[in-house]
């Protein structure tokens, strides 16, 4: 088909279909246009073949087309971009080959990497100084073209007259998860966006860790050699010509009208968050509350911008401890596959740049660039963090703003940046010693920071204990999965558990009303003064304001759960139920058996910090009875056990201060206080 024949097939195309869509864009100051190829292929066959194989040629004599139609405005570089390619010509980044230069390609993945947006010659005009001749040169390559000769027969230097412009932005794509086979390394692929596809509206469309689908035009670019020559080996490049992002998060997924009413019947039934546990993860057994507690972090609370520019997070973040081969990471991996965006990393295979955001040389417009991490790219997500006792504390620390502030500020190689992070957290963890001792302290048995621990809203610990009757129930769903290689019948697919999510996340916002504030208020200060003791006593601290955020939020959860647009009572006291139940598990003093926050945020309980400053009084009141700052560990034994105090636990206090730094032993059997 020649080029005047392919002109006048498009213009008839665009009578026939976009005529007055096209004069519409015009008439908006717009400079692009999208077509439909699924419309072109019924139109003519062969000019939709002819532009998957030869796709410059043919976008080209289609914008040509434009301007022979009567248009209002003078139309100058107006670009037609297309959308809907067929199936058979998507292909993953790993399969792409020399033989699919210059063909027109649909790959999917997700943005990586960014670089600033630069100026780019795409023409330049010389004067002859000789003969004042004028020249066009198009500049296609990447090193600068200039005239090598003119007509009249000079050779040399030549006066540049005008060049012209284009916006140039690169990025990397990635191959997104879903479509790697097990085992797989992602592949990536450079990406050229040009013109309109660099305007701030687009823009948003490619930021770090959004999925993309990108039309463009396959081409090599030559490498440079350290030595100045050029290699053999060329480099490849998408040269796009069509953006269109993917719907992957919760709030870009649209529900029809038939998942509404399905959603909302469903609703209506009484046990609904029962059914819900139930579905989330069928083949493990038992677990129920941290499966219901899975399913309040799936729909989370609702975020809060207040007057004064304070923000308070909505996402519920929950740490997952226990024994080995408690089904704690198949937990996770359920997790992933149900969450409408989800990401899984492992504890050994993270690094705190990975999780947060690192700065990287960009070869392709040179400068820096900014690389965004797991929790960045999990934005309105959920990110699975599996093995974290397994992680440095360096990468740890990485994670504290993240997760309070929902914010990663970098400035690192000239980037000063703030990025989004509203993720929700899952994180799984083992106890330090392999197995759960039940009466150590959960924080002494898990190799991370307080401030890490503190910032979880619900914590559970997975006992494995051996049980006759359990073992047998357990014994036997395990051995029928097996048998049957299927899951049992469940209440709810998993199709509709996301589209449930979904809905309850999108459009149902609860407010709290009198009563479950009421409630909240009193289970808070019923909580605060069960801290009992003496006046003379220091007094535990069951719970702080975090935790009353925490409970705020699982509240505001369960009415999401039920798509109540009010928190009633009974959302209040179903959300303190699973916070008490966390909270008798993480936090009870074995001694004293109260409920103390301390020994989750600290580590040292309320009645071992009163133990150490019993023996140090002792120590201060024997220095001055003995005239003396070297003191016999004997004597300190005599005086404790005169005021009730056991002599095991004596010691044990003398060895937590020696290892505090707070006493030393000059000599064996003597105590000096630093």
């Amino acid at each position: 088909m020649e080029v005047t024949e392919q002109i006048e097939n498009f213009q008839k195309f665009i009578e026939m279909h976009y005529l007055a869509e096209l004069l519409e864009c015009i008439r908006k100051g717009q400079t692009h246009f999208v077509v439909d190829f699924g419309e072109l292929i019924k139109f003519s066959p062969e000019l939709a073949d002819m532009l998957l194989e030869q796709p410059e040629e043919v976008i080209k004599a289609c914008e040509l087309s434009i301007s022979n139609f009567d248009l209002p405005a003078e139309v100058k570089n107006f670009r037609i971009r297309f959308c809907n390619l067929p199936d058979k010509h998507k292909i993953f980044i790993r399969n792409i080959r020399s033989k699919h230069i210059n063909k027109l390609l649909l790959i999917e993945g997700t943005v990586r990497q960014k670089s600033d947006v630069r100026p780019q010659v795409t023409a330049a005009r010389f004067e002859c100084p000789s003969c004042g001749n004028v020249m066009s040169i198009l500049q296609l390559d990447t090193k600068f073209k200039e005239p090598s000769r003119c007509g009249c027969g000079r050779k040399g230097k030549f006066r540049l007259l005008s060049k012209e412009l284009v916006d140039v932005q690169g990025i990397v794509l990635e191959e997104a998860t879903k479509d790697l086979e097990g085992g797989a390394q992602p592949k990536r692929i450079n990406v050229l966006l040009k013109n309109d596809l660099v305007s701030p509206m687009s823009d948003k469309k490619t930021n770090p860790g959004t999925s993309i689908q990108a039309v463009g035009i396959l081409k090599e670019v030559p490498i440079i050699l350290r030595s100045g020559g050029q290699s053999t080996k060329y480099d490849l490049i998408i040269d796009v010509n069509n953006v269109i992002p993917l719907e992957e998060d919760y709030t870009n997924i649209m529900l029809n009208e038939k998942d509404r009413k399905d959603i909302e019947e469903l609703a209506k039934d009484p046990k609904i968050i029962e059914k819900i546990a139930t579905s989330l993860a069928p083949g493990i057994y038992g677990h129920d509350r941290i499966k219901e507690a899975l399913a309040l972090q799936f729909v989370g609370g609702v975020k809060k911008l207040r007057d004064d520019g304070v923000m308070s997070r909505g996402d519920i973040h929950m740490l997952l401890i226990g024994d080995p081969g408690a089904g704690k990471s198949q937990m996770l991996k359920r997790a992933a596959v149900v969450a409408p965006k989800a990401r899984f990393v492992s504890g050994k295979g993270v690094s705190g740049a990975g999780l947060t955001a690192a700065v990287v040389r960009d070869e392709f417009l040179s400068g820096w660039s900014l690389e965004a991490g797991a929790m960045v790219l999990s934005n309105k997500g959920i990110l699975m963090i599996d093995e974290m006792d397994k992680m440095t504390d360096e990468d740890r620390s990485a994670m504290h703003e993240g997760m309070e502030q929902q914010t990663i500020s970098i400035s690192k190689a000239n980037i000063q940046a703030t990025l989004r992070c509203e993720t929700t957290i899952l994180a799984a963890a083992n106890p330090k010693f392999g197995r759960f001792d039940p009466y150590e302290t959960i924080s002494k048995q898990i190799n991370l920071p307080p401030a890490l621990i503190n910032r979880f809203d619900l914590i559970f610990t997975i006992k494995d204990i051996p049980d006759r009757e359990k073992d047998e129930a357990l014994a036997e769903f395990i051995l029928r999965l097996h048998k049957d290689h299927g899951t049992q019948a469940v209440p709810i697919d998993t199709d509709m558990l996301r589209k449930y999510f979904i809905y309850a996340r999108q459009l149902v916002i609860p407010k709290l009303t009198e009563e479950a504030l009421n409630e909240l208020k009193e289970y808070y200060i019923k909580m605060r003064s069960s801290g009992g003791g003496d006046e003379k006593e220091i007094q535990a601290i069951p719970i702080s304001a975090r935790q009353l955020e925490a409970l705020v939020r699982l509240s505001e959860a369960t009415a999401k759960l039920t798509l109540s647009n009010k928190i009633e009572k009974k959302h209040a006291r179903a959300a303190i139920n699973i916070f008490h139940y966390c909270l008798e598990q993480v936090g009870m003093d074995p001694e004293t058996g109260r409920i103390d926050i301390d020994r989750i945020s600290t580590g040292i309980t309320t009645s071992e910090r009163a133990k150490l400053v019993g023996v140090r009084d002792i120590i201060t009141e024997l220095e001055k009875a003995l005239n003396n700052k070297v003191i016999p560990i004997e004597e300190i034994i005599k005086s404790a056990k005169e005021k009730g105090l056991n002599e095991d636990k004596v010691l044990e206090s003398i060895q937590k201060l020696k290892r505090s730094g707070d006493l030393f032993e000059p000599r064996k059997g003597h105590i000096s206080r630093i």
